[in-house]
């Protein structure tokens, strides 16, 4: 088959060469965006008049009946013809004859593909942008469940200071807003039209740059036409964000599988999101956590492919830059499965309350508040400190928790103590006295679940802004 750029060389390509060229394997999933771009470019010819009207409607007559066959899958992709633009153009010149060959008038492929990137980044954003509203919602649902559920809070792993299980997933929450934010500024940063720039020069011919733009719904237009056609900063930027994401989902992840297993025994998975063992019966194992845990390093390494990827290319474009699509599309796909399985898995799961107040019982987490107490009374915390930590290392040895201590012993650490300690020691009260802003006293959820409800619908009316502009 004659290649669409065959004219200056006298043989056919490799075959190997044909195969390692092509991208359409991966790159076809970009056909609506392709079709529609192409649609506007021609109504930009049209209306410049530098292809008539008459070829101009055969020519969006042809991509629209394209763009049906490859709706109900009847379309033929050819590997030969290497990429999603020239399947395109190739079809369409079979349909239609010569208006067909005026398609690519005042174009390359390097700004057409970057126009497809854009538009599909776009699109893509607001899918993840979305998912991330349900994925909130959810933590937000599981929240409001356990307002009062006490458990540790840790840090360095060891138990630190008794907490509820809302004010844990209300931290994850904090995280997802931001992410969302982020999400919001990769949209920016993809809306900006770089149809026009040509190969690397722009045309000669009396293009409009901004009637294109307009019509597919961006804001911006690409004021050099060098930077047009090879700038991937935007991918980069969601490369970056979906791996914070992906981070934080895997910080939760960890967390899961510890809080499932039989030490911790905190949450225990619905079956229709675990696993067994093929040899083990008596196995449920956390998969879903884990895999989401594993694949934020297929996504860091997206992150690290692309930056690799650019980091030396002389502008403007190179074939180098092809490589942009295959780990996009795999962290776009992993990024949305991951946020989606995760919104059923935790709204599923079951919390085990009785095993969590166990936790924060039988610690000595409570120490804090028990030097608060001393401070209360007039001691100067760093005193209060010294004083609360020998009265722990005394429950060590003597084998009791810091509410089993008497209060004959607690005088011999300090005459400040009284029997209205014992009160200061339940974790109930001390998570209820913490009522600092952004701290786990019940009162303060209440606060912050408002709020939170009050931010993501803040979101939506965000993305339904953006949604407008597709």
């Amino acid at each position: 088959m004659a290649k669409l750029w065959g004219g200056r060389f006298s043989k056919d390509t490799n075959a190997l060469v044909d195969a390692f060229n092509a991208s359409i394997d991966y790159d076809k999933r970009l056909y609506k965006e392709d079709i529609r771009g192409s649609i506007a470019h021609t109504h930009m010819l049209a209306h410049q008049h530098i292809i008539s009207e008459e070829d101009g409607q055969k020519i969006v007559d042809g991509l629209k009946e394209i763009l049906s066959e490859m709706e109900g899958g009847t379309f033929a992709f050819k590997t030969e013809l290497e990429d999603i633009h020239m399947n395109v153009e190739a079809a369409l010149t079979d349909k239609i004859g010569a208006p067909g060959a005026r398609l690519h008038t005042a174009r390359s492929r390097n700004d057409q593909v970057a126009l497809d990137m854009h538009m599909y980044m776009k699109k893509a954003v607001t899918e993840v942008m979305e998912l991330l509203i349900k994925f909130e919602e959810a933590l937000l649902t599981v929240a409001a469940k356990h307002q009062k559920t006490l458990m540790p809070g840790y840090t360095h792993l060891q138990r630190a200071q008794p907490i509820t299980f809302c004010h844990h997933m209300l931290a994850y929450f904090n995280m997802f807003l931001r992410d969302f934010r982020r999400m919001e500024g990769v949209w920016k940063g993809a809306d900006m039209m770089p149809l026009g720039a040509g190969a690397v020069a722009g045309t000669t011919l009396p293009i409009d740059r901004f009637q294109v733009a307009e019509e597919l719904h961006f804001d911006q237009v690409y004021g050099n036409s060098m930077d047009a056609v090879s700038d991937r900063d935007y991918i980069l930027e969601f490369l970056s964000a979906a791996s914070i994401c992906m981070m934080h989902l895997s910080r939760m992840s960890e967390e899961m599988c510890l809080w499932s297993s039989t030490e911790f025994g905190f949450i225990e998975f619905d079956d229709a999101f675990a696993t067994g063992s093929s040899m083990m019966p008596q196995k449920k194992n956390p998969d879903i956590s884990e895999l989401v845990r594993g694949k934020t390093g297929r996504v860091y390494g997206s992150l690290m492919g692309m930056l690799t990827t650019i980091k030396g290319l002389p502008l403007a474009y190179n074939k180098d830059l092809q490589e942009d699509k295959e780990g996009l599309f795999d962290t776009i796909d992993t990024l949305k499965f991951s946020l989606t399985v995760y919104r059923d898995m935790i709204l599923t799961m079951t919390v085990n309350k009785e095993r969590m107040a166990e936790a924060v019982h039988k610690d000595y987490s409570n120490a804090t508040d028990l030097a608060d107490y001393l401070v209360k009374k007039g001691m100067p915390f760093r005193n209060a400190h010294k004083v609360v930590g020998e009265a722990v290392a005394y429950g060590i040895r003597n084998h009791k928790f810091l509410a089993e201590i008497s209060m004959d012993e607690y005088k011999k650490f300090s005459p400040l103590f009284e029997a209205d300690l014992l009160e200061a020691l339940k974790p109930e009260n001390c998570v209820a006295a913490r009522t600092s802003y952004g701290g786990p006293a019940p009162s303060q959820n209440k606060i912050q679940l408002e709020k939170g409800h009050e931010q993501v619908e803040a979101q939506k009316k965000v993305l339904e802004n953006l949604v407008s502009k597709l």
